[in-house]
């Protein structure tokens, strides 16, 4: 396993960071299996754990904190915090009002005194960056939280978070958790250098594309649409929209590229995203320890130049083939009224 730093914390983490969102209610219902999924990554040389409060709705977390139980001290251990877990109008958002009470949540499923890195799951429009770097810096200073980051942030938010920090005095992000993989390359071209420029970590989910970059998904098999993440997320799935058609295509190409490079569409997919220089990790999220250790299996591979050239003649840099990987849009996108001036002032000229 190799080791990489964060950042510039100073924590050494392995490349693969083991993901968690599949143990529980969303995945592997079997609380003892999971444990052993854990112990199992541990045992393989992996002591980076990534978990959040809403996978499962705390479920994971609690089945992370019975894995670590003895061996909390060997555990770079990683949450987020941001997601709806109730049903009041508090109980979700980056304010401080949320972060104070859900911080204490995720303490107690995860049994443990302090989280080494605690990111912020999604940006949160209704709240002022200072707001969250406020209470993120009590965090740090109360001794609960070691270092803070962010996730699937765009990069206009990540400067202007460090800018916050900056001028006020807080704490910066030290980290940002986007989405990256063959099939979605848009970070490329924003969030990665920013984070070079301003010395974050990097670790990268869904590197596998959900599943498409393990071969699972082929022209003429159906897709379960009922079931897993395609009846959370269909959006990233359902095989009507172009933009998968276009992924069925291209998995044959890189199926192709895969054989020539002597290894599995699985393994060549995760040695493409850890070969960024930005890349700190990449989460992997086994459901199974079959998969887990097919996973495991190729954290030694890499490619060589002209196989990187091959990929970026398939999916060109900067390209994510389906809006929907992107996993975050501005609400400028998302909601047409803060695209259009009112009637009467269209009117008037």
């Amino acid at each position: 396993m190799r080791y990489r730093t964060l950042g510039g914390t100073g924590i050494q983490v392995s490349a693969y960071c083991l993901g968690a969102m599949m143990l529980g209610e969303w995945g592997n219902k079997d609380h003892e299996d999971g444990v052993r999924i854990v112990h199992a990554a541990l045992d393989a040389g992996i002591n980076f754990v990534d978990t959040a409060d809403v996978y499962s709705h705390g479920e994971s977390e609690e089945i992370v904190g019975r894995a670590l139980k003895g061996r909390r001290d060997e555990v770079v251990l990683a949450t987020k915090v941001h997601a709806n877990m109730g049903t009041g109008e508090n109980t979700s958002g980056n304010s401080r009002r949320w972060i104070r009470y859900e911080v204490e949540q995720s303490l107690r499923r995860l049994g443990t005194d302090w989280i080494d890195l605690y990111q912020i799951h999604r940006p949160d429009p209704r709240t002022d960056i200072e707001e969250t770097l406020s209470v993120l810096t009590d965090l740090i200073r109360e001794g609960k939280v070691r270092a803070i980051g962010c996730s699937t942030f765009p990069a206009e938010l990540i400067v202007e978070a460090h800018w916050a920090a900056e001028r006020r005095g807080l704490e910066r992000f030290r980290c940002e958790q986007p989405p990256y993989s063959l099939f979605a390359r848009g970070i490329e071209a924003g969030v990665l250098p920013v984070c070079e420029r301003y010395g974050m970590g990097v670790i990268v989910w869904s590197p596998l594309s959900g599943g498409w970059l393990t071969g699972k998904y082929r022209h003429g098999k159906e897709i379960d649409m009922a079931s897993g993440r395609a009846s959370r997320i269909p959006q990233r799935f359902d095989p009507s929209l172009p933009a998968n058609q276009h992924k069925l295509d291209l998995v044959d190409q890189l199926e192709t590229v895969a054989a020539d490079a002597g290894v599995s569409l699985t393994h060549l997919a995760l040695a493409f995203v850890v070969s960024h220089p930005a890349v700190t990790a990449a989460i992997i999220g086994p459901r199974t320890m079959d998969q887990l250790q097919d996973l495991i299996a190729g954290c030694e591979v890499t490619l060589d130049d002209a196989t990187l050239d091959r990929l970026d003649e398939i999916v060109p840099p900067g390209t994510t083939l389906n809006q929907a990987d992107a996993g975050w849009q501005i609400e400028a996108l998302t909601q047409a009224w803060r695209r259009r001036r009112p009637a009467d002032s269209r009117a008037a000229g």
